[in-house]
């Protein structure tokens, strides 16, 4: 069965998502490192930094919402940077924080569907995605989409929530994460839906294997799993 947000709601996942996102978008940024005690932080580096080695002029940010993963990008001197999301509240949010830190020139945030994305064929030399994919109406679209507008021989790095497997980590991040996170969530975010969702939306999301296997499936080459933080997160790649 469709994870979606709202269960009372006949729209679309697509639909719900974007709901979901334009109605906690001015909290989102504090909930993430709140929630993630700052780890957040640090997993976007480590992801960013896997495209250190690889060429990088041109970079999609695939569901980039508020454009943190966007920003962190810049590390890698790209000439430009396009964020796109289907939450117009989240793209508000990032283009106010790039305009402040006088971005624009460099980091473009623009409205589009991930499954269905604006642009030709081979077009960026890498894309990422940081928690982003497990929100996709229909993830092999949407990975075939990533597919579509990478260059040959590009990089897609893919930062997504995973569950840890060791006890004791698994039982205790499973408390928190499907019984405390939420209540924090609801009560900072005022939305009742949206942080149990989250957790409703990675044990449903295909984690390890199971997503590198979808990646080969669409056509990408070298891929592979690296798990962080005893596997609360794991940074997925391929290659075009």
């Amino acid at each position: 069965m469709e994870v979606v947000p709202y269960k009372d709601n006949s729209t679309g996942k697509k639909e719900q998502v974007a709901m979901m996102f334009d109605n906690i978008s001015g909290k989102y940024d504090f909930l993430n490192h709140f929630l993630s005690l700052g780890i957040d932080i640090v997993w976007r580096k480590k992801a960013i930094r896997m495209l250190k080695n690889d060429r990088t002029d041109h970079i999609l940010d695939v569901a980039t919402g508020t454009g943190d993963f966007a920003i962190e990008a810049l590390k890698l001197n790209p000439e430009k940077i396009i964020g796109i999301d289907i939450s117009r509240g989240m793209l508000e949010v990032g283009r106010n924080k790039i305009n402040k830190l006088n971005l624009q020139s460099r980091i473009e945030l623009q409205y589009g569907d991930s499954e269905n994305l604006p642009f030709e064929d081979n077009k960026f030399d890498a894309v990422i995605v940081a928690f982003g994919v497990r929100n996709f109406e229909n993830l092999e679209s949407g990975l075939k989409e990533i597919f579509r507008v990478l260059k040959m021989g590009g990089k897609v790095v893919i930062l997504e929530f995973s569950v840890p497997e060791v006890f004791p980590l698994k039982q205790l991040f499973n408390f928190y994460f499907n019984t405390v996170l939420p209540q924090i969530g609801r009560y900072v975010s005022k939305d009742n839906a949206a942080y149990s969702y989250l957790p409703e939306s990675v044990n449903a999301f295909p984690r390890g294997n199971d997503f590198v296997y979808l990646l080969k499936n669409v056509g990408f080459k070298k891929a592979s799993c690296n798990q962080l933080t005893f596997g609360i997160s794991s940074i997925y790649t391929g290659q075009k």
